[in-house]
């Protein structure tokens, strides 16, 4: 089972709540952060960079620094304060019209090197190192990890009744996307909230911050080596995450763009493709995927519908039913020439939240030459593998709308 706790979060007062909160640190660009960035911004501690002219490195040490002082100015300034007590909150995100509600907590980092929090994607060393510096430098989670558990009856109860009453704040971000927080103070909530996730919750999935939640566990067991002792029940043992039922969450499409036809005209790698494929003309209307295992393409100004034949795939294989795999295995890999996702520079990744006409858009402008739509992921999907202790092939989920930054702050010490 898991292991959760309440924290006391360092957090904006209701009337600046707006001004401090922010995207987070890796969906902006340095200057696309500093156009966003206003005085009292969040972005000025995730992302220091845009605080020098010209922007500075995002790995210098003076940019490390900033990052420091605008941390500790923030707090001196009143701009984030910390709460009275250790709480539960309840964070809700609305995107679409649908709401999804999750509980903002700590996690142990055993749990991670334990495989209770189970990861779906591999993450990269350098990616880790870059966030276990800023974890390290501040002492703090500033931004929180992404999980999912499976649905409680009675930790959604709980969740909705707080969801019930006023609310700390409520905004709407400049993607219409609306935020809402409500804090459980209340002493008795928090521990049944405790004890629900210790007594019947067997484990997280990281739905989003694969490399934070690894950075966390890094700087856990660094301090632990340093602390000779230790208990295992020190703040620093636990890191900040947002936790929402399976049942809310909808993996949206993560899509693909190709620069060139690997040596093939679009009359070829049509006649290629129908030996795995049945492939349909759909015009120059935008074509959405309608089921699993079937495919929008667009080339050559048109859009075609792709669906894999019988025998081309395997449902029995939690891996190998996942249409990213037939997509790399039948397209990419075998009439494309792309072999690794991850290193190959002949392919982009476009989020689902950029809709189809992205897609489009790209081609047309020549940039790239042909682009292919997925059906999304299913959480059943995920988390069957993620309980299999096997890994999804790179770019495979998305999840909206991001969590936003700056609403809680979990201290180390």
């Amino acid at each position: 089972m898991v292991r959760v706790k309440p924290f006391a979060a360092l957090r904006p007062p209701k009337g600046i709540v707006t001004q401090v909160a922010a995207p987070p640190y890796d969906v902006l660009n340095s200057e696309e952060a500093r156009k966003m960035a206003g005085e009292k911004s969040l972005l000025h501690i995730t992302k220091p960079e845009i605080d020098f002219d010209p922007i500075a490195g995002e790995h210098e040490q003076r940019t490390y620094d900033r990052a420091v002082e605008n941390f500790q100015a923030w707090q001196r300034r009143g701009w984030l304060v910390r709460d009275a007590k250790p709480c539960y909150y309840v964070y809700a995100q609305t995107m679409d019209g649908r709401t999804q509600y999750g509980l903002v907590l700590c996690a142990h980092t055993d749990d991670y090197a334990s495989g209770i929090i189970k990861k779906h994607e591999l993450t990269r060393k350098d990616k880790e190192d870059d966030r276990m510096i800023h974890v390290r430098i501040q002492n703090a989670n500033i931004e929180p990890v992404f999980f999912s558990y499976k649905d409680n009856a009675e930790l959604n109860a709980i969740v909705a009744k707080a969801a019930a009453g006023p609310s700390e704040f409520r905004f709407t971000d400049e993607n219409g996307f609306g935020h809402e927080l409500w804090v459980i103070d209340d002493d008795a909530t928090i521990a049944r909230i405790t004890e629900l996730f210790t007594g019947e919750v067997d484990a997280f999935y990281v739905a989003d911050g694969h490399h934070r939640t690894a950075a966390a566990a890094r700087v856990g067991a660094e301090k632990r080596a340093q602390n000779p002792a230790h208990t295992g029940d020190e703040e620093y043992n636990f890191f900040m995450a947002v936790c929402f039922p399976e049942s809310q969450l909808k993996i949206i499409d993560y899509n693909r763009v190709v620069k060139d036809l690997n040596g093939m005209d679009a009359a070829t790698l049509l006649e290629r493709l129908a030996d795995d494929f049945e492939v349909e003309e759909k015009g120059a209307d935008i074509y959405k995927p309608c089921a699993l295992h079937n495919f929008s393409m667009y080339l050559g100004g048109k859009w075609y519908s792709l669906t894999a034949k019988p025998g081309r795939y395997d449902d029995s294989d939690p891996i190998g039913v996942l249409d990213v795999t037939i997509l790399s295995g039948l397209v990419l890999d075998k009439l494309l020439g792309i072999k690794d996702l991850r290193t190959d520079k002949r392919i982009d990744f476009v989020g689902g939240i950029r809709g189809l006409g992205e897609l489009a858009r790209r081609v047309d402008s020549g940039e790239m030459a042909v682009a292919f739509a997925l059906y999304p992921v299913s959480m059943k999907q995920l988390i069957d593998i993620a309980d299999s202790g096997r890994i999804m092939p790179p770019k495979t989920t998305w999840f909206e709308p991001k969590l936003r930054s700056g609403l809680a702050i979990h201290t180390l010490d």
